[in-house]
Parts: structure tokens; sequence; C-alpha cells
């Protein structure tokens, strides 16, 4: 299934919620099977996908009350720390800052975690990530601009938390 795994990653970061995540993939690649004759050739099939998985997340519950569910499950869904000679204090503290960032990521509001997720972790371009949200590319730089800036404040804010 093309683009599987990094739908889902876009899914999970909107959801926040493995299971919704795992659904709302499914009803996309169900949309997209369905409305595939609507496809035109030679355009952007990735950008086209993440618009019916947008536009899905959208409409659902979870996306009109766009709130973070606490997942009662366990830590299988945190990413495991690659094998490297680095100490246990070092692995600690990378870990803890890998958090501080998640958290962070969390916390800020929909429209500026996915862009951001879109940009940095899609690696899609500022035109895709126009076509997708469906807004001009200089609305795409501001409002990137605007989201990098909450992302430092909050990360600002966490980090001073915690050496105090």
């Amino acid at each position: 299934m093309p683009l599987f795994p990094r739908l889902y990653n876009f899914a999970h970061w909107l959801t926040q919620d493995r299971a919704s995540a795992e659904d709302l993939v499914q009803e996309t690649y169900m949309k997209a099977l369905r409305g595939f004759p609507s496809f035109k050739q030679g355009t952007n099939f990735r950008a086209w996908i993440y618009k019916i998985l947008r536009n899905t997340f959208l409409t659902t519950q979870a996306g009109l009350k766009a709130s973070a569910l606490i997942s009662l499950d366990s830590d299988d869904d945190k990413p495991v720390e690659p094998a490297s000679p680095e100490t246990p204090e070092s692995a600690l503290l990378a870990r803890a800052q890998q958090e501080t960032i998640q958290r962070a990521l969390e916390d800020l509001p929909l429209k500026f975690r996915e862009i951001i997720l879109l940009c940095d972790s899609e690696e899609m371009t500022y035109q895709e990530i126009g076509e997708l949200l469906v807004i001009p590319m200089g609305t795409v730089m501001s409002r990137l601009s605007r989201a990098r800036r909450a992302m430092r404040q909050l990360l600002t804010t966490k980090l001073q938390g915690v050496q105090r």
C-alpha cells in the first residue's frame, strides 16, 4: 500500500491515538479507492491522498473536538532507542529531550502541528502543503513561521520548568 507508514504516522499525530489513527488510515484508503477515478494522472498522488486523510480527520469526531486523548496502552508506540556506544546518562538525556519535543508538539494547536509535521516530518514542499491545506504558498510560509515560533516558546517554557 503506497505511503502507508507515512500516512499512519501523520494520522497518529493528528489523532494522538493508535486505534483512531488506524481507523483514519483505513477510511482514507477506502475513500481513495472509491474516488480513484477522480484522480488526475500526472498530478501529485501524495498530496491527493494526504488531502483525503486530512479531510476525513476533520470531518470525524476526533477532528472536530481536536483534543488530545491519554492512552492507557503500554509504551509500545514510543520509539525504540537505537543501540549505540552512548553512556546511559547521555541516552537518558537524549530521551528526555525527545519526550519534551514530542509533548511540545502535542501541545501545539492542530493547524500549527499539522504544518510542522507536513513540512519537517513528511518533507512536503510548500506547494504540496498549500495544495493539501487549500491555502496560498505565502500562508504556508507564514503559518509555518508562526508554528515554529510557538514551538520554540513551548520548548523554552518546558525547559525552564525542568531547570527549576
